[in-house]
């Protein structure tokens, strides 16, 4: 069982003001199906992100497949965590 990380919408209403969970899948699962485990979210209107880096690097280590959007999700809350540390 392959294993991806990846965003899961759940802002639907009202419309244009989408939010999303970062969530660990099965790579055979649709974007909004079941979900193995939630690591955070994401919400694009504002910007606000929060992150379980350590359950992250987890499911790296064990072989999961990072999406280029949580890439980047976690490149950018990384410089803003050493930008204000």
């Amino acid at each position: 069982m392959a294993v991806h990380i990846r965003l899961r919408r759940i802002g639907k209403n009202p419309k244009k003001r989408p939010h999303f969970r970062i969530t660990v899948f099965d790579e055979r699962a649709g974007r909004d199906s079941r979900f193995i485990e939630e690591l955070g979210f994401y919400n694009p209107v504002n910007g606000a992100t929060k992150i379980k880096k350590e359950r992250l690097d987890y499911w790296v280590e064990k072989g999961a497949q990072v999406s280029p959007t949580i890439k980047s999700l976690v490149k950018k809350e990384a410089k803003n965590a050493a930008g204000t540390a």
